[in-house]
This record gives structure tokens, C-alpha cells and sequence, in this order.
């Protein structure tokens, strides 16, 4: 059986490393995809991502939001009992490797453009938003 998954998007906003009672690195995030064709409305699909350890250090220390990030990972589904007591399903994708896909200068045009530089050959398939426009 398979189950991997390789993303390439922007992220929607700086990690915050929180840790474990163990003391182990985690981080969640949201990794905003463009579709290749465009749906009615919705032109990009924000998916849920954790990392751990140091994939979780790493990010928090150098991913800041808007970067044009690769990841590969595999689904992951859990659930939890939420304080009402209903329980909450969740599935994400659990990071095992996260790379940069563009140069320093051109994540920090995409900070300071209203459209980030695409000059990178992944760019095609990367979220060409407005990281200040996201719903959250």
C-alpha cells in the first residue's frame, strides 16, 4: 500500500513551534495549492500540514509566510473528544521532508509585490496569491 503525497504552495502564515509534554518539536500549517483548473470560486485549496522534530525546527526558524515551499509527507487521519465533548475528525499531512522553492530575494519580493516573482520552473504549480488577501 501508498500513501504519499508531494505538495508544492505558499504557506498561509509564519510557524509557531509548540512542543510536546516530551519536549518534541511540532509545528502546523497551511499550505495554499492552486488548481490547475480553476473551479468555480475557489481557485486554490488550503491543506493542513504538521511537522515534527526537526523538519518543525527548521521551518520555524527559516519559513516565513508566503514562501514557496515543496513538502512531502503522507495523510494522516485522527479524531479527538472536543470539550463539548462531540468528537472532531481531522486529516492533515504529516511533513516528513520541506524544501524551499525559490531564492531568498525572490520570498522576499513576494512580500513586498502584490504578485510574486514566478521565475522559478515549479512556480508553475504554485499559488500565485496575495498572501495578505488569505481568509485567516
Amino acid at each position: 500500500m501508498i500513501n504519499r503525497v508531494v505538495l508544492v504552495g505558499r504557506i498561509t502564515k509564519d510557524p509557531e513551534l509548540r512542543k510536546t509534554q516530551s519536549g518534541t518539536s511540532v509545528v502546523s500549517f497551511t499550505i495554499a495549492c492552486n488548481r490547475r483548473v480553476p473551479s468555480q470560486g475557489q481557485d486554490a485549496d488550503f491543506i493542513n500540514c504538521v511537522a515534527w522534530d526537526k523538519t518543525a525546527d527548521f521551518m520555524t526558524q527559516y519559513v516565513k509566510k508566503g514562501a514557496l515551499l515543496g513538502l512531502e509527507g503522507r495523510i494522516q487521519t485522527r479524531s479527538y473528544d472536543d470539550r463539548d465533548g462531540k468528537r472532531v475528525y481531522v486529516t492533515e499531512v504529516v511533513a516528513d521532508s520541506v524544501q524551499f522553492l525559490e531564492s531568498k530575494k525572490q520570498a522576499e519580493n513576494v512580500q513586498n509585490e502584490a504578485y510574486p516573482v514566478q521565475n522559478n520552473e515549479c512556480a508553475d504549480y504554485a499559488a500565485d496569491i496575495e498572501t495578505d488577501d488569505l481568509p485567516f
